[in-house]
Order: structure tokens, then sequence, then C-alpha cells
């Protein structure tokens, strides 16, 4: 994975609405006045972070006559995880080792 992607992906999700969306999408594609509606944001807004998640290949759209359609890319979405996961490996092995040294 390219730390430039990684990086963009996650400075993405740093802001709430943009994780708000995702959380959303996560149950299917949304179109923006969908979105709107259930967040406390304008749908300009809504299109202002989609724009950003597109960016950073986390979200895509198709389009369905007049709408666009949202939903996460599921490759970006699991790079993500499976950096976080690596993370979380070696904290737990680093944990595990000085816990080891206490006892």
């Amino acid at each position: 994975m390219a730390r430039q992607s990684i990086d963009a992906r996650l400075t993405a999700l740093g802001e709430p609405n943009r994780r708000a969306i995702v959380d959303l999408l996560a149950n299917g594609p949304l179109s923006v006045g969908e979105l709107a509606d259930r967040l406390p944001i304008t749908r300009p807004a809504v299109s202002q972070h989609l724009r950003v998640l597109s960016d950073a290949g986390l979200v895509s759209y198709e389009q369905r006559g007049t709408r666009n359609y949202y939903g996460l890319h599921p490759d970006a979405v699991a790079e993500v995880k499976d950096y976080l996961d690596a993370i979380w490996t070696k904290a737990l092995g680093k944990f595990k080792l000085r816990a080891e040294r206490k006892r």
C-alpha cells in the first residue's frame, strides 16, 4: 500500500462529518440528499465531504438517473483496516514484552 494513499485516507477520516458519512455508507449506497437528511449539515457540505472522501479513494459513486449514489470503496477501506490492524498488533506485542519484563 502506498504511504501517500494511507495518509490521505487517514486525513480524510480525521474529520467527524466524514466519519459520519462513512458510517452511514457502511450500510449501503446513499445519495447526497439521503446523506444530508441523516446529518446535521447541508447538502453542499455533504458534497464537499464526499469529494474529499472520493479523492482519498474511500468512496465511489454510481449514477442512477439524475442522482449519484455513493458507496464505500471496499479495497480502500480494507487498506485502512489492515494498516490499523498492523499498528494494533505491534502495540500489543510491545505491551506483552513490557508486561513479561516486569514479572
